[in-house]
């Protein structure tokens, strides 16, 4: 695995291997990498002849400090990962590669997108994923980028973006990795402690039961449940629960108003926040 640190040497590298009609995949991450990260890995090393992984963690999109600094970054594990998973590049930069002075970002108009949900909780949070992901595309651009659903609304922010700029690049939305007991791998997970891990799988559990409660329930009334399903576990403290058209993100109340149905929720357990969701409807 190569590893570069400045731009001008990543370019110059992945130039002479598009010369040689070599497709380019990115992952991009921040690393504390999981087994759900590999999964995207594995479908980009699978799809393009060379994957580029980029950790980098993105001072842009958070909007606590303290959760930028607390970010894990576990960097010797994340390589011995790479490595293993047999990773082509990893592109490691700081800050001023990433943002040179003078840099802008283009403005996005993402409608409806980037308001509810993560947006209503994390003011500018979209700004800057579309901030760094732009950027990101500006040095690498790949022939694909991957991204994970967990994220759910992030993928949708992701694919506004490319077709604002009119982008050629394909974007593949891998489905969400879980532990066995269907906890969603996340690099926050890292900062539960064995209490807490035992207690976040109560979020896709009961996602699973919304889905269930569809069939039989209004919109309203499943929300209804999950929401006190959710409070009634004394160590969550609920963000929001959403039940919303998986196209726009708009939030629904009649199940035969979309062909595509998803709920979304974010919960903080011990003061980690966690975020999950699960397609209800797909037609």
């Amino acid at each position: 695995m190569l590893l570069f640190k400045r731009v001008v040497d990543l370019q110059a590298y992945i130039e002479t291997q598009k010369k040689a009609n070599k497709t380019v995949g990115l992952v991009p991450t921040m690393g504390a990498l999981h087994d759900g990260h590999m999964t995207l890995m594995e479908s980009a090393i699978e799809e393009n002849d060379l994957l580029v992984c980029s950790i980098f963690v993105n001072p842009t999109q958070f909007n606590e400090k303290e959760d930028l600094v607390k970010y894990p970054r576990p960097l010797e594990d994340d390589i011995a990962m790479l490595t293993k998973v047999g990773c082509h590049i990893l592109f490691l930069p700081e800050v001023d590669e990433v943002y040179p002075k003078g840099w802008e970002t283009p403005s996005f108009d993402f409608k409806n997108l980037d308001k509810p949900m993560e947006g209503a909780f994390r003011p500018g949070h979209f700004n800057g994923v579309a901030q760094v992901i732009h950027r990101l595309l500006d040095i690498v651009k790949p022939t694909s980028l991957y991204v994970g659903q967990k994220d759910y609304q992030q993928w949708a922010i992701i694919q506004s973006m490319l077709q604002q700029l009119n982008s050629t690049v394909r974007l593949v939305c891998c489905p969400i990795a879980r532990k066995e007991n269907g906890l969603a791998m996340s690099s926050r997970n890292m900062r539960l402690s064995e209490e807490s891990i035992a207690i976040a799988p109560n979020i896709y559990k009961i996602l699973q039961e919304a889905k269930q409660n569809l069939i039989h329930f209004s919109i309203e009334e499943v929300k209804e449940k999950a929401i006190a399903s959710l409070s009634s576990i004394p160590e969550f403290q609920l963000d929001y629960f959403e039940i919303a058209d998986g196209n726009n993100l708009e939030a629904i109340t009649e199940k035969g108003s979309s062909g595509l149905i998803v709920a979304c929720t974010a919960v903080f357990l011990a003061n980690v926040r966690l975020i999950d969701n699960l397609i209800l409807k797909s037609s």
